[in-house]
């Protein structure tokens, strides 16, 4: 089934690993394929726009999504979860009580970006939040040998910003919006600035000088582009080099 993902317009990143770009916003989702569980990162910005992306998988893979990782609680990585009925959610700790409560600011945000409201009220109203919150790092199965990890980075970009490690070769790491390519990162009232830097470094430490690493918006990068992210960061926001 590899062999078909050009075809609707993902980019291949590995055996069963591939990434997608969505319109609009160019936020990235990631899917990765085990014997056993299909695990998709980030769910789009409406339920339209999940619905096109389930489509796609289960034809290039034959099966469902089982579970979903969502790297950060904005609305253009989060308002398609209620798209994929059954799959096993995972965000970071403080994700889901963030979600229930504030599914207005949502919609609200994302009208105000530009999505139709219909489509804003509809995805925000089925809202699906996080039933497993990660605290430190989680592994899951997907089965045929492939383990994913799952890293809570907690609060940079956003409040709550989790990374997704495929180890293989070379190895991918989903890093959400603590790396944009596309632009300039942005940084919204929810960021703190003061610990973004650290994120990064906690993701190279991760990924290592051979990762593949795929932003939340833009092109897939390598590592240097990450540290030189990095520094220009501590930079913009005048965070000092660590002790």
């Amino acid at each position: 089934m590899d062999a078909s993902w050009e075809d609707f317009g993902w980019e291949r990143l590995g055996h069963g690993v591939g990434r997608r770009r969505l319109p609009v916003w160019d936020a990235t989702v990631l899917l990765v394929a085990g014997a056993d569980g299909v695990l998709l990162c980030d769910t789009g910005s409406s339920l339209r726009e999940a619905a096109e992306v389930r489509a796609q998988a289960e034809a290039m893979l034959g099966r469902r999504v089982t579970h979903i990782a969502l790297s950060h609680p904005h609305f253009d990585h989060v308002l398609g979860t209620a798209a994929f009925p059954g799959a096993q959610v995972y965000g970071a700790a403080g994700t889901a009580a963030l979600l229930r409560a504030g599914a207005e600011e949502l919609r609200a945000d994302a009208v105000a970006q530009g999505l139709p409201e219909r489509d804003a009220a509809e995805s925000a109203e089925a809202l699906v939040a996080p039933a497993h919150e990660v605290t430190g790092e989680s592994v899951l199965d997907l089965g045929g040998g492939r383990e994913v990890l799952l890293v809570n980075l907690g609060a940079a970009h956003s409040g709550h910003d989790l990374a997704v490690l495929v180890p293989g070769s070379p190895p991918v790491v989903f890093c959400g919006d603590l790396v944009e390519e596309s632009g300039e990162p942005q940084a919204g009232p929810d960021a703190v600035p003061a610990r973004w830097p650290a994120a990064l470094d906690r993701l190279l430490e991760l990924g290592g000088e051979e990762a593949r690493y795929v932003p939340g918006h833009g092109a897939v990068v390598d590592a240097a582009f990450v540290r030189a992210q990095r520094d220009d960061l501590a930079r913009r926001f005048d965070v000092p080099d660590p002790a």
